[in-house]
């Protein structure tokens, strides 16, 4: 029988879903720092290019803005625990540390719902509405519908936990590689009626109503491109093919990741259990700016001229022209350069 213990009493959580990977821990350790320090610099470089750039002071861009910050936000939330989980012998996390990431996933994965319905009402307006775009996609517009994505979700998420902290608990064992609301509130040996009613609220208020929102404007949108020229069709195609990509990536990772918590999934081979609940986490914040940066036309012009400025557009240039010439004239420097730097080591 579970022995009752008083929340205050505990101050660590365990997270079972590690497995002793041996000498392979700094292979996973070396895997996932790239993967971070990745998305660190996929998204802070489409920040600065978006910020920088008047040409891409425009609503669309803002709320693009507005995605990367957050999938900053929630690869932090993640990585250096995982990081420091990944080398560490014993698994435990402390209580606060554990809320704390609590709240960064859950407000991560409500911003994002929320983000991709404000970015999809914007392309209904542009694409089903043009005449009236700039009339009612005005700053206060956007600047009030920002707030609105991320101020709820914070509301939201500081409910969500001053809920489950003070609940009287069973055990500290949690079968994941990071913390999770639903985790938490199942070792409760009190009454959680107002947690799971409120986490139920909560999943329809944060995913089931934006994605609701997505449909009907996407079903409007295709309305409008079928009846519309090819010009309109190829536009909308290419300004909307991103977000759904987004949109769907996305929602498949924290379907799961529902259908994990709700459901015994036992059967389920542990290590699929632990990439597909990372899915969501791990994957989005990459996805989204290779997505993103290469199929937005502006985006991908700004950063094509940033990379390919005439100081190295006119050395590439040189060396096509006669690579011969260029491999001959370089390798020397190159070999003194290496010699150098072995003796200085």
């Amino acid at each position: 029988m579970w022995r009752k213990i008083n929340s205050s009493l505990v101050s660590y959580f365990t997270l079972a879903a590690y497995v002793d990977s041996g000498l392979l821990r700094y292979l996973f350790f070396t895997m996932v720092l790239s993967l971070y320090l990745l998305i660190l610099c996929a998204n802070v470089l489409l920040i600065v290019v978006i910020c920088m750039n008047r040409s891409l002071h425009e609503p669309m861009y803002v709320f693009l803005c507005s995605l990367f910050v957050n999938e900053l936000y929630g690869s932090t939330g993640l990585f250096p625990l995982l990081l420091v989980q990944i080398l560490s012998d014993v698994h435990t996390v402390p209580r606060p540390l554990c809320f704390l990431q609590i709240f960064c996933v859950h407000f991560y994965a409500c911003v994002e719902f929320f983000n991709l319905a404000v970015m999809s009402y914007d392309r209904y307006l542009a694409i089903c509405c043009p005449l009236q775009y700039n009339t009612r996609m005005t700053t206060q517009t956007v600047t009030m519908l920002i707030a609105v994505t991320w101020l709820f979700p914070f509301l939201a998420i500081v409910v969500l936990v001053s809920l489950t902290s003070p609940l009287q608990l069973c055990g500290n064992i949690i079968h994941k590689v990071y913390c999770d609301n639903y985790s938490v509130v199942k070792l409760s040996c009190s009454d959680t009626t107002v947690n799971n009613v409120y986490g139920l609220m909560f999943t329809f208020i944060s995913i089931i109503l934006p994605l609701v929102l997505i449909l009907y404007t996407y079903v409007r949108i295709l309305k409008v491109c079928f009846s519309g020229s090819k010009q309109m069709r190829q536009k909308a195609v290419s300004t909307c093919t991103p977000h759904l990509a987004s949109l769907l990536n996305f929602s498949f990772g924290a379907c799961f990741e529902v259908l994990q918590n709700r459901f015994n999934m036992s059967s389920v081979p542990i290590m699929l259990r632990i990439f597909l609940s990372l899915y969501f986490l791990t994957c989005q914040p990459l996805f989204n700016p290779v997505m993103f940066g290469l199929k937005m036309s502006k985006i991908r012009n700004v950063c094509e001229s940033l990379f390919l400025r005439e100081d190295f557009k006119g050395l590439f240039l040189w060396f096509q022209a006669d690579e011969t010439k260029a491999v001959s004239t370089c390798t020397p420097h190159l070999a003194s350069l290496l010699h150098f730097s072995f003796r200085r080591l």
